[in-house]
């Protein structure tokens, strides 16, 4: 049977992993950072999965590829289906009508129905809620990959991968640019907080026209506040403008949110193409798993399944661009 190598622990490498022994094959993992951590691009993400609400600025393979991940996450870790809620407050009301035409899925709510869905949002006239959506903590699906895939059989080096191995799967995100020139790197900021006045059960995006927020349940009043897209590649640390308009945007949710405590700030750099979408891409024995941007777990599982066709059938996916140089 043939051995392949997966090169990074992060959401790509994992979902690879996984899809590729769940059809039968052999795999072995290599990452020097070792286990799921905060060293990991993946570790900071919101873990929204939410195809409907990122097509109202995303290309159409965001939508309709993304649909697939809430079942393939269903079956690996807890998913929690109860959708997205987006708000807005009366002044942007224009922002909720233009968001609400470049989507669909959703169901228009007024102030009643926004309070029956989360009683402590406050102050919203109208919303939209996308029922089919749902999200999970990215901390415990990465976790349970990686413990499923170690009760499989998989092993994992705490190491760099020796050079010249064949079958390899390179999924180190911005570390591959030697090879992928065309990557860039997208800069995002985001903070943890704990704020047990305030109970939301589900995903709620604040339309602001200078910081959309969204923030993220985590359970027992932790919540994820996120996140900044910014074309930068400096990942030291969150700026000053980005913190306050980040907790402002809270506050406006609920000014409960004054009061919260702020146990983490993460900053991360996404990899991208130019056209925001990932990217599968053979050189010799090597293939080049890469570009999921913001949509980590949304897309990683239908960029598994293209990796997974190729490597094992030699199909060729939508994501197969080994034309690029």
């Amino acid at each position: 049977m043939t051995l392949w190598s997966v090169i990074g622990a992060g959401v790509a490498g994992l979902t690879i992993a996984s899809e590729l022994v769940s059809r039968g094959a052999k795999v072995q993992v290599f990452d020097p950072g070792g286990p799921p951590g905060a060293h990991g691009c993946s570790w900071w993400a919101g873990g929204m999965l939410a195809p409907w609400c990122e097509y109202e600025n995303a290309e159409e393979p965001v939508l309709r590829l993304g649909q697939g991940a809430l079942d393939w996450w269903g079956t690996r870790t807890v998913v929690h289906r109860c959708g997205t809620l987006v708000v807005a407050n009366s002044r942007d009301l224009p922002d909720l009508r233009r968001f609400s035409r470049r989507t669909h899925g959703f169901k228009d709510v007024d102030q009643p129905e926004i309070a029956e869905l989360e009683p402590d949002l406050m102050g919203f006239p109208k919303g939209l809620f996308f029922s089919n959506e749902a999200h999970l903590d990215p901390r415990r699906a990465l976790l349970d990959l990686y413990q499923q895939l170690q009760s499989e059989g998989v092993v994992f080096h705490q190491k760099l991968a020796p050079s010249g191995l064949k079958n390899t799967i390179d999924c180190r995100g911005l570390h591959a640019r030697e090879t992928l020139h065309d990557l860039r790197g997208v800069k995002g900021e985001m903070l943890v907080i704990r704020c047990p006045d305030v109970t939301l059960t589900r995903p709620v995006r604040l339309l602001h026209p200078r910081m959309p927020l969204y923030i993220v349940p985590r359970g027992n009043g932790v919540y994820m506040l996120g996140a900044t897209m910014i074309e930068s590649e400096d990942s030291s640390r969150i700026t000053a403008r980005s913190m306050l308009e980040l907790l402002s945007a809270a506050y406006a949710l609920n000014p409960a949110f004054g009061e919260a405590e702020v146990l983490e700030i993460g900053v991360d750099l996404r990899p991208a193409f130019p056209d925001n979408l990932p990217r599968i891409r053979r050189r010799g024995h090597v293939i080049y798993a890469n570009g999921l941007y913001r949509h980590g777990y949304l897309l990683a599982p239908a960029l598994a399944q293209g990796v997974a066709d190729l490597a094992l059938e030699n199909k060729h996916s939508e994501m197969v661009d080994e034309d690029r140089a």
